[in-house]
């Protein structure tokens, strides 16, 4: 059965541009689907620890393993995440899972230096001997990484991190025989725009494509 397009409403550049602040950050936050759920965790030199939601993580290799996550530009000086992270070269990246979003969403409030998104948020420190900085005890996924690189994007003023995966841990219910993360299993969840929060579901899987033929759901196989 042949799938029947659908009905679209159209913006050109100007529509874009006329755009208020908050209609831009909903609609553009929101038009390249569902991202990851993670809280990124760091300390400064002195141990104050710091968590804050992003949604703008993305895988950029394998091997080596490097993560990459855009940080936006500063609000009122507030770039506790960022700081951190260039004093001591080193940062976790933590999966929001469905049962714990409202306090992960609670990290984006705008905390002073001296105040600790753990304590404030109800989510609990973990550290492992071999990594200085704090991971998050209730998520299933916890990535540490070491800062590699930094680009600037002029654009908008915001900057790429990309860091190497020094060390990770994952809860075994989510770890398929392959090494494949089953997700759902996992119970993480995604964003949409800034504020909300879609819960993720296993629903078919392909084999790897090849010209010529159409992949067939291994699920229903």
């Amino acid at each position: 059965m042949q799938t029947q397009p659908p009905q679209h409403q159209h913006w050109n550049k100007s529509a874009l541009d006329k755009l208020t602040k908050e209609q831009s950050i909903h609609l553009i936050n929101a038009i390249t689907g569902i991202k990851p759920a993670n809280v990124i965790g760091s300390q400064d030199a002195a141990g104050h620890s710091n968590l804050a939601i992003f949604s703008s993580i993305v895988h950029m290799g394998s091997r080596p393993p490097v993560i990459g996550c855009i940080l936006r530009p500063s609000i009122n000086g507030n770039r506790h995440t960022y700081e951190n992270i260039k004093q001591t070269g080193v940062y976790t990246i933590n999966s929001v899972s469905s049962d714990w979003s409202d306090k992960a969403h609670y990290t984006s409030a705008r905390f002073a230096r001296n105040e600790c998104e753990f304590i404030h948020c109800g989510l609990n420190k973990q550290y492992y001997d071999d990594f200085p900085a704090p991971f998050v005890q209730e998520a299933a996924i916890q990535i540490g990484l070491k800062l590699v690189e930094e680009i600037p994007i002029q654009i908008n003023d915001t900057k790429l991190l990309i860091g190497e995966v020094v060390r990770l841990s994952i809860a075994e219910q989510g770890i398929d025989s392959d090494l494949q993360l089953n997700l759902e299993k996992l119970n993480l969840t995604g964003i949409s725009g800034l504020n909300r929060y879609y819960k993720l579901a296993l629903q078919k899987e392909y084999p790897i494509a090849k010209v010529g033929k159409l992949p067939q759901n291994k699920k229903e196989a």
